[in-house]
């Protein structure tokens, strides 16, 4: 439709049919109204399941902002979904789908969270990325996470920030 409100009522509505969810990642891709859109992560994320997390994993690859962070926090909140699909996650091509994956493990209430996190500081090539675990291991790391951390500064000798921000998760974790 042309009226944004009928779009977002058709959105509110597609919530109760999890076999649209495809459709709804389409016009994610293709909406520009953000009220239609709010409407259509909140229907996902009332769906989820696999279809609608994999309707949502493309918006990983926008340019939009707004509509990748829509995809990470709603993907956060379907771990079951959207955890068979972590590992492919983290070992895309794209380094910043990469990132984009470890950002999203930082809300993800999912047990193998650290794991993830620590094959990415054991294997990852690209520094960004290793930098981006290192933060979320911040917040979520336990003092078992401590050698990897240190085992990923000296993976990195010569970059100043994963330096820094490996001493900064040690001290948190440390401290807790």
């Amino acid at each position: 439709s042309g009226d944004a409100e009928a779009r977002r009522w058709a959105a509110r509505d597609l919530a109760e049919h999890p076999e649209a969810a495809a459709v709804m990642g389409q016009c994610l891709l293709q909406e520009a109204d953000r009220s239609v859109c709010g409407a259509l992560f909140t229907s996902l994320e009332r769906i989820a399941s696999p279809a609608a997390a994999a309707a949502l994993l493309p918006l990983l690859r926008s340019e939009d902002a707004a509509l990748r962070t829509g995809a990470i926090e709603v993907l956060a909140t379907m771990p079951a979904a959207v955890a068979p699909r972590i590992e492919a996650l983290l070992t895309d091509a794209d380094p910043d789908v990469r990132i984009f994956t470890v950002n999203l493990l930082g809300d993800l209430p999912h047990e193998r969270v650290p794991s993830w996190l620590l094959q990415v500081l054991q294997h990852e090539a690209e520094v960004n990325v290793v930098a981006a675990a290192i933060e979320v291991l911040a917040e979520v790391g336990q003092p078992e996470h401590v050698s990897a951390l240190r085992q990923a500064k000296a993976r990195f000798p010569d970059d100043e920030f994963v330096a820094f921000a490996v001493d900064l998760a040690t001290q948190r974790i440390e401290s807790t």
